[in-house]
Order: C-alpha cells, then structure tokens, then sequence
C-alpha cells in the first residue's frame, strides 16, 4: 500500500512509522510512504481521517514504483548521466581480451558517443570449456582504457564473493541474465552506493525484473537501470533472443528507473544488431549497451554479434539523430535530419 500524505499532515509519517515498522517494510520519498503487505483496510478509520490520504494498492515493486517515486531517477557518474532527458552510449568488446585491445576499442567507443565502457572481465558461459575471462588482469586493463578516454566502466559481477574486488575498479556493476534472480547477488550489491545495471532474465515477466530490483533497493541502493536484452520465445532459429520492445514503456510507466535496451544479445547476430538497437531508441529507451570487435571472426566470445568500428559508428550517429527527432519540440522537428 502506497499513502500520500498532504503537505500540512507530514507528522503522521512517523506515527505510520511507529505502529507498522517490525511487521512490515515501511519506506518513505518525500510525502509518499510505502507499507508493504498490507491494504487500506488495515489502517484504523482515525489514522485515515488523519492523514486524508489517497491509498492505492501497489501488487509489485514498491520503492522502484512510479506510485511511489513518481520522478525519473537519474544515475550520475563521473562522465554519464543515464536516466530522465539524458540518453546514454554504452559501447565496448564482449570480452576484455589484452590491455592493447581494450585500449583500441575505448577508442572507437568514444568515437560514436559513448560515455561507458564496457567489456567482461569474468564471463558466465554457457560452456565450461569456452573463454571465461582474464579476471583482475582484465579489469585492470578496462579501467586503464576508460581512464585514458575519459569514460566509465560498466562490467559483470558474476558472484558476491567478487564484489568487493570488483567494485575497486567499475562504476557500474552488471548483473547479468543468468544473475537477475542471484538474490544474494543482489543484496550484495545493494549495500553499495555503486550503480546497477540489472539485466532481464531470458524467461523472466515484467514483475520478476521488478522484484529483483526490489532486492537492491532494499539494501539501499537505489541507483538501478533495467535493461532488456531479449527474451526466450517459441522461436530462436533465426535470432538469439526476441527483443521485447513493449517492455520499454511498460517498464517506464511502472518504474522510475531508466531503461536500457541490449540489441545485441537479443539479435546474436550483427545483422539485426543495428535495426533493434534504432528501434530501442525509438520506442523511447534511456540508453543503448552494444558490443563491438575490430575482427569479430576471431573475438574471443560472442563475435557473431559484435559491431564492426564502421558498423558502430554509423548505428550510433543515428541511435542520436533518432533521440534528437523523438524528443524535439514539433515545431523543431522540420530542422531534424538523419
């Protein structure tokens, strides 16, 4: 249950406070307070009358509710802003594979827009015997080529036994797919202040990736972006994943984080990688996350659907002229090409 509370009735905050905290989680934004597990019914009619109120039921997230937080959050690091008016690049190798190869696609990455960079130092594989990463060695050499081009990283924790070794060198965490239910995982990184990217599960609904959200946020971390990066359907012959575009709106109408799209791990293949990347930021997503390999015939992992430094500069130029034309005044729209 969700009570907005008037300005001249703010006390009553704390007598909320007093009679439900110890039975239920209570949080508190500003004049909303956010009781979970209970209904309007529970309250005694004098707490009603004395906060005059407007009670909604909220059945899934609470504190990454737009009931609740009815602003967009917006993650602030040192060279992003992901979230709200801001649209965000994120660019970089599947895997971190020598200290000269990132350095070289921190480069290209810079050069189409991004702002972050990333790259696997610790892959979870769906083979035991593929290329599983460098490890420290290769996180050193992400935040050495961040650095060098002023960009943040964005990386994967795969286990809470890594996140405090991880957190020396990231400025994003990346929960992946196969971790988006990693619920210990998922306290881990919430009792940091570093920003997460929380990535859609293959078969997870709407709620899933919100409750999982919910499990960072009740840590105290509340600096949280969703990103869908396609779902497991009844066909996957011709595409790694189906992007599940829809989710961006609904997304965005229920929670107040922003949303990133992955086209390449739903496409799985270069060719559609561009076209779901364009139609992610046209549906109206925060950011793009896109991998991209100089020589993906020999990438280390994933090369199939890595972007060519040509093919990446030319999607991101128009990933911006799109989110310029979305998001121009009608009026302004005339002097808008692409």
């Amino acid at each position: 249950m969700i009570i907005v509370i008037k300005d001249n009735q703010m006390t009553i905050i704390d007598e909320i406070r007093n009679r439900f905290e110890g039975t239920h989680e209570v949080f508190v934004h500003h004049n909303r307070v956010a009781i979970q597990g209970i209904s309007e019914t529970d309250l005694t009619q004098d707490e009603k009358i004395a906060a005059d109120a407007i009670i909604d039921n909220v059945p899934a997230a609470v504190q990454g509710s737009r009931l609740f937080h009815p602003e967009d959050t917006v993650i602030t690091t040192k060279h992003s802003q992901i979230g709200g008016a801001h649209f965000t690049m994120m660019a970089g190798p599947c895997s971190v594979e020598s200290a000269e190869h990132v350095m070289k696609m921190a480069k290209v990455a810079k050069s189409g827009g991004a702002t972050i960079l990333r790259g696997g130092a610790f892959k979870p594989r769906t083979s035991p015997y593929s290329f599983q990463g460098l490890g420290e060695d290769g996180l050193k050499y992400l935040r050495a080529a961040a650095d060098a081009y002023d960009m943040d990283v964005l990386t994967e924790v795969m286990d809470q036994d890594h996140v405090d070794m991880i957190a020396r060198y990231t400025d994003i965490f990346q929960i992946g797919a196969r971790n988006m239910q990693n619920f210990s995982l998922l306290k881990a990184v919430g009792k940091t202040n570093i920003p997460v990217m929380l990535k859609r599960g293959m078969s997870a609904t709407i709620d899933d990736i919100l409750n999982a959200a919910e499990y960072i946020a009740a840590g105290g971390n509340h600096q949280i972006m969703i990103t869908e990066r396609g779902i497991r359907t009844f066909d996957n012959k011709y595409t790694r994943n189906t992007l599940d575009l829809g989710a961006v709106p609904v997304l965005q109408k229920l929670t107040h984080y922003p949303v990133i799209v992955d086209p390449s791990h739903a496409a799985g293949h270069t060719e559609f990688v561009v076209p779901e990347a364009l139609a992610g930021v046209a549906i109206g997503a925060s950011g793009l996350v896109v991998e991209i390999h100089d020589d993906p015939a020999h990438a280390f992992s994933d090369g199939a659907q890595a972007l060519k430094p040509d093919e990446y500069r030319q999607m991101a130029a128009k990933a911006f002229a799109i989110r310029q034309l979305i998001t121009t005044p009608n009026e302004e729209k005339s002097e808008v090409t692409l």
